[in-house]
């Protein structure tokens, strides 16, 4: 039998501009389907106008601290200065100031830059770097932020409620979707059932998505179907802020990084997949598909709906007029009738499902099961 990998069955959609390849690429090793929809695009650094205002700025006068927040964005920032012909100006006025880095990728690129850094909590939090620069003293002081393609409002509001003169760098800007047609796309295959999971790596693209959703009169189902049927992932709290203040329940890693985000969306899809012992096999329903006895089942769509609908109570009998509304495209009773047929072939045999005379059908459900 060939071995079926963790994740095969599933569909995920991923929004993401920056790092989606690298995501999607942990998902698709571990069997899943990837559907990109873009909610972002990242500015041009060398034609990004704020960023170049920011530069200009930080040259006014000298600069007493600067925190770096990602790898990424600070070797942007200086790659970015040397094609304005500033870049070394930039370097020189950097190297006069205290540099914090908020972790080991931001301090890898201040290092690369030929510079040090001060100071950089081993948490990687934002906010023991805040604390850090509250208890150092702050008042009177020229702090520029690196943003790290979102805003950072408590963080930049306290330094300055707190007397600090702050400069916010907005690094890798995130704006709309030049072309929405695979995002619009994406959020119909949600609509549809037929997206299981959706990862989320910043604020940006959560409310980009919403955005999306509401300027075409889908803000409602979409956040009914994230509510309960698909796994809704964020890498942190920040991500998830946009979803949080709709109701939508999300599922974070204990670490923002793209590797446990992956392992996250894995772990829940499994865990939600409901497994079964039906007719002496053991039966798991998944996306796109079952696995009986771990071989894996291809189902078409209309199929697949009614496993999930007799799935989600297994045993009870549901009547084929609940079924029917179960239908993709809908359909009568004869068109339940036929699923069911089609259910039963994909699966091996007619045992898993029972027809229930003048009732509907059930899932053959063991008593130990």
């Amino acid at each position: 039998m060939t071995e079926v990998r963790p994740l095969a069955g599933f569909t995920v959609g991923i929004t993401a501009a920056r790092r989606a390849e690298e995501l999607g690429a942990l998902l698709v090793r571990q069997g899943a389907t990837v559907r990109y929809g873009p909610a972002l695009r990242i500015v041009p650094l060398a034609d990004d106008t704020e960023l170049h205002a920011a530069t200009m700025r930080l040259f006014d006068a000298p600069v007493d601290v600067v925190v770096a927040t990602t790898g990424i964005g600070f070797r942007g920032w200086v790659e970015a200065a040397e094609g304005w012909g500033v870049g070394e100006k930039l370097l020189n006025g950097l190297s006069s100031a205290s540099l914090l880095s908020r972790g080991p990728k931001a301090a890898g690129a201040v290092r690369a830059a030929g510079l040090a850094e001060e100071y950089s909590p081993a948490s990687g939090s934002s906010t023991e770097l805040l604390h850090y620069l509250l208890e150092s003293g702050v008042d009177g002081r020229r702090i520029a932020v690196q943003l790290h393609g979102e805003p950072l409002p408590y963080f930049v509001d306290t330094l300055r409620e707190a007397g600090a003169d702050v400069i916010e760098i907005p690094v890798y800007r995130w704006v709309g979707p030049a072309d929405p047609g695979p995002l619009d796309r994406l959020l119909d295959a949600v609509l549809e059932g037929t997206v299981d999971a959706l990862p989320f790596t910043s604020a940006p693209a959560a409310a980009s998505t919403v955005a999306m959703a509401r300027r075409t009169d889908r803000l409602t189902a979409l956040v009914d179907t994230l509510s309960s049927r698909v796994v809704v992932a964020c890498v942190g709290p920040i991500s998830a802020a946009p979803l949080a203040a709709l109701g939508i329940p999300t599922v974070q890693p204990r670490r923002s990084r793209i590797g446990a985000l992956a392992r996250t969306v894995a772990d829940s899809l499994i865990a939600r997949s409901p497994k079964l012992c039906t007719a002496g096999q053991v039966l798991e329903v998944r996306g796109t598909g079952a696995l009986v006895d771990g071989e894996w089942r291809e189902i078409s769509p209309a199929p697949m709906a009614l496993l999930r609908a007799l799935a989600r109570q297994p045993g009870r009998v549901v009547s084929r007029r609940e079924l029917s509304a179960e239908l993709p495209a809908g359909g009568d009773t004869h068109a339940v009738e036929t699923a069911i047929g089609r259910l039963r072939t994909s699966l091996g045999g007619a045992a898993v499902v029972q027809t229930v005379v003048k009732r509907g059908y059930r899932l053959a459900v063991n008593p130990a099961g």
